[in-house]
Parts: structure tokens; sequence; C-alpha cells
């Protein structure tokens, strides 16, 4: 009687409340349906059809976004062709082994970056130049990473040149002769190859709204002063700090902790809750850093994005930064070069081979990068 009542209320169909009180009905009472077959058939087809078009369309619409973000920013990176298909792999360092607990190769970048120099007309620096060089290894468990800065001047063997400064070799040879040289120093297995222009990050310091660095004694270069204890820097300030070549107490050495500085304060603020809850902010920032970074060719896109999946855990917090120990300064001839110690050196180079550098990492406080202001 239900059933009759509501088709006659809405013109012979069964109104939705009727239809529930019925089924509520057959289901207590354990009533089957007794619909057609044929009818029960084509209500199951529409329904996994409804469904098979509803995860279409979410696979679409997921997999334009992702296709979207990778393009945005993996793709905006610049690649550079043939960095290790010239070498020798008999003479290469091994591959590292992966992990037990994950699985993961740790994955090991050098960094290569080129000269920021606000004192330098546009044109008249020269190119190529290498003037920081980093080591970065992303550890097997990605839970942290270290970046070991090695000093430009730093007097090495450069196969097929012999001695000399390390920046040397890429004058000499390109990436593929600095990834070589590292490798023999170090018998650290170089992955993957990228260059930084620190001119191009600068701008990222204004879209960030600034970066505050600790500077140990109170210096200056070009129109601005840079006291002793925190300095906030916008993109003008952090080229005239980055650029310092002068008047360092450390020389060098000072240089080379400025560059960390800035790298750890910029990503600090970067991935910052702040800059992720402003999404033009964060779109312009990784546009300009990714703008501002180039890569080898082994690395595509989908592998950029999925790398930089698997390092999500990674904070500022997690990441240690040092020097590669050095015994002290000299002249090769004319020039004034860096010794490394190598006896450190090794310690070092073999914690990081063996993926244990981040739990060794209070042997190398001294080489260590000073606390920055959060």
């Amino acid at each position: 009687m239900t059933r009759d009542r509501g088709a006659r209320r809405n013109g012979g169909l069964p109104d939705a409340e009727s239809h529930a009180d019925s089924l509520h009905h057959d289901l207590l009472s354990g009533d089957e349906d007794h619909s057609p077959p044929e009818k029960s058939r084509r209500r199951l087809s529409r329904a996994l059809i409804s469904l098979g078009v509803l995860a279409v369309v979410l696979a679409v619409l997921l997999g334009g976004g992702f296709w979207f973000l990778t393009n945005r920013y993996a793709g905006n990176i610049d690649r550079v062709a043939d960095v290790f298909s010239d070498l020798d792999e008999g003479t290469r360092p091994a591959p590292a082994t992966p992990a037990e607990e994950t699985g993961q190769d740790p994955v090991t970048f050098l960094l290569v970056g080129s000269d920021t120099r606000a004192d330098v007309p546009a044109g008249e620096a020269p190119g190529g130049r290498s003037d920081a060089i980093m080591i970065a290894r992303f550890t097997a468990d990605r839970q942290h990473a270290q970046l070991i800065s090695i000093p430009r001047d730093s007097w090495v063997d450069i196969p097929g040149h012999g001695k000399n400064k390390i920046n040397a070799a890429y004058a000499f040879g390109g990436p593929t002769l600095l990834v070589q040289t590292v490798e023999q120093l170090t018998q650290v297995r170089i992955d993957h190859y990228m260059a930084i222009d620190f001119e191009g990050l600068v701008q990222v310091t204004d879209d960030l709204g600034g970066v505050d660095v600790v500077v140990a004694e109170t210096t200056s270069n070009g129109p601005y002063t840079f006291p002793a204890g925190v300095n906030h820097l916008d993109g003008d300030k952090a080229r005239w700090y980055l650029g310092q070549r002068y008047g360092l107490p450390g020389g060098d050495f000072d240089r080379v902790r400025r560059q960390q500085q800035y790298l750890r304060a910029m990503f600090g603020k970067l991935f910052s809750s702040n800059t992720f809850s402003d999404p033009p902010k964060l779109d312009a920032a990784l546009l300009a850093v990714t703008s501002a970074v180039t890569v080898d060719d082994t690395l595509g896109n989908g592998d950029l994005v999925g790398l930089a999946y698997s390092m999500r855990n990674v904070t500022p917090e997690n990441v240690d930064f040092f020097t590669a120990p050095v015994l002290g300064t000299g002249m090769e001839g004319p020039a004034s070069v860096v010794y490394l110690d190598a006896a450190a050196g090794e310690r070092m180079w073999s914690y990081l081979r063996n993926d244990s550098l981040a739990s060794n990492a209070e042997e190398f406080s001294r080489q260590a990068l000073p606390d920055v202001p959060r």
C-alpha cells in the first residue's frame, strides 16, 4: 500500500521517501529483490559505467594537475648534456649500497655555483666559473642531508693536468672533468650534477620578503655595511653580501660560509609555513629557484619530481653544512692556494661513502656552519 500511495502522489513514480521505506522493510523482512533479471543488470551496468566515468575524470584531473606542476617547475630547469657519458666506469667509485630498511640509494649531487659580483659590470665577469663547489648528499632514508663545500682554491690533482686549483678543472674540461676530479679526491660517486646561478637566486630573496643571516664581524661591501649579528637581507643586499671577495676576516673561507648561510636561510624561508600559506609567493619563489639551476640530462622532469617527493621529510633543520677539512693556505708559484687535510678529509669522505656522516657530524664541528637565525 505504501508504494501505491507514493506512486499516485508522484504521477505514477514512487517518491524517494516511499522507496526508502519499502527498501528498509524488505531488508528487515529478509525479502529479496524480485525485479526482472534484465532490469537488475541494467541498473548494475549503469552504476558501473558511472563509477568508471568518475574514475576517468578524477584520473584526468589529478594527472593533468601533476603534469602541469611537473612542467611548471621541473620543466623550468635547464639541462646540460653528456656530463657523465665520457667518464670511464672502470675508474669511478662504486655506486652507493642501498639501505636495507628502505631499499633506496643515497643520492649525491655535485653543486657548482657561478659567481655573484655586484662590482663587476655585466659581460665583464669571465664565463664558466666554478666559484662555489659543493657536494650535496641525501641519505638513503631521506631523513637527512649534508652539504660540504670544497674551497675553490683547493690544491688537488686534476686528471690529465697535474696539480692545480680545483676550480681550474672546470676551465680545463667542464663539468665532466670537475666530476672526475671530485670523485678522485673523495672516492665518493657523484650521481648528478647541478649548476647554481647565485645571481638568479637572489631574486628569490625578494620573492620571500628577505632572509636573515648572522655576520660574525662587521664588514662593508659596496653601498652596504653588514654589522656583526643578525642582518636582514633583501635581494640587493644579498647580491653584495655574497659577492664580497675582500675584507673578510676568514678570507675565502668566510665567503664559503656566506654561500652556505644564504642557501640555508633561503631554503628555510622557502619551506616555512608562511610561504606555503601564500600560493602566489610560493609559486614565484619556486619559479625563480628552478630558473636559477641547471641539472644533468639524466634527470628527467618525472625523475626530479620523484626525487623531490622522496625528500619531503628533509627539513632545513636536518641539513648539516660543512667545509672540507683544510691544513692551511700557501703559495704555489704566484697563486694563493688552500691545502686540504688528507687525513681528516678521508674520515669525512669515508662517513659520506657509508652514509653515516649525519651521525658523526660532531667530529667535524669546526667545519660545520654556525647556527643561523630561525
